[in-house]
């Protein structure tokens, strides 16, 4: 399964990581210090879950790049969302579904008014962690727990 997380942060690079940990082809779209940090080191998550890192990661800047995926995994801040959207639409094909994991519930109404309801999935996930530095994700607490549909 080819996966994109846009927004390889906390949330996306946790979620990213631990799919590219389990041998799924991923590919974080990130920017700036954080992108160039992983591309160079890798993507290092210290978790409460075992820590681990990814290297190499496979990381852009540029959707375009990516080409379709079978998943995209949106892990951006919830005021990014229309943005991001207008932008993923080289990874989108046929039989792609994006999910979007922020909070509140405006992310999938967004995401399908640029993409089409059909490839949008609601979102949710539970986890605490945080960005220590470019390319380092702490995972500091509770069970990690996605759910979609």
């Amino acid at each position: 399964m080819k996966i994109a997380v846009f927004g390889a942060g906390a949330v996306g690079g946790y979620f990213g990581g631990r799919l590219a940990q389990a041998g799924e082809q991923v590919v974080f779209i990130a920017r700036g210090k954080h992108l160039q940090a992983m591309r160079r080191y890798g993507l290092r998550v210290d978790s409460i879950k075992g820590d681990f890192t990814i290297q190499p990661v496979q990381a852009t800047d540029n959707p375009a790049d990516v080409g379709i995926v079978d998943v995209v995994i949106v892990g951006v801040k919830a005021w990014q969302v229309p943005e991001v959207a207008e932008v993923m639409g080289p990874m989108v094909g046929p039989q792609t579904f994006v999910v979007p994991f922020q909070n509140g519930i405006e992310a999938p109404g967004q995401l399908a008014e640029v993409l089409g309801s059909e490839h949008v999935l609601g979102g949710l996930c539970g986890l605490i962690s945080f960005l220590v530095e470019p390319g380092h994700i702490q995972h500091a607490g509770i069970e990690p727990c996605l759910n979609f549909g």
